[in-house]
């Protein structure tokens, strides 16, 4: 886990599309239709980079057997603060299969779907590049 955390501090997408796993499916907090794929979920995540200002990890919390973690996160989205959490599942070779992403309170979900639909069409250009 230490590796997709230190890749997101970094800010650093290729780092962080290195721990996914071909076949990971992401979760949306705004979009109830999961994404599966490495393609479509690293071109998410450059586009969460774009959008996130101020972007932190405020604590992690690990499952009993290791392959289940929860990092906590702040961000804002201009003058919205976000709080939020990513949820990851990680496969046996230890690369992420799952990941589904929680935020709070609803006005920064609000401002959240509002920016990534903007990011959208690029998200999906980069997804098939």
């Amino acid at each position: 886990m230490n590796s997709f955390r230190k890749a997101v501090e970094a800010r650093d997408p290729d780092a962080m599309a290195a721990t996914l796993a071909e076949n990971v499916v992401f979760r949306s907090p705004v979009a109830f239709r999961p994404y599966p794929g490495k393609a479509i979920t690293a071109a998410i995540l450059r586009g969460v980079l774009r959008v996130f200002e101020d972007f932190r990890y405020v604590r992690e919390l690990d499952g009993g057997e290791g392959r289940d973690h929860a990092l906590v996160f702040e961000a804002r989205i201009g003058d919205v603060r976000v709080e939020g959490c990513d949820f990851l599942h990680l496969d046996e070779d230890g690369l992420i299969d799952e990941f589904t992403v929680m935020v709070r309170p609803l006005s920064a979900a609000q401002a959240l779907a509002e920016a990534m639909a903007a990011q959208f069409d690029r998200i999906q250009r980069e997804a098939v590049n």
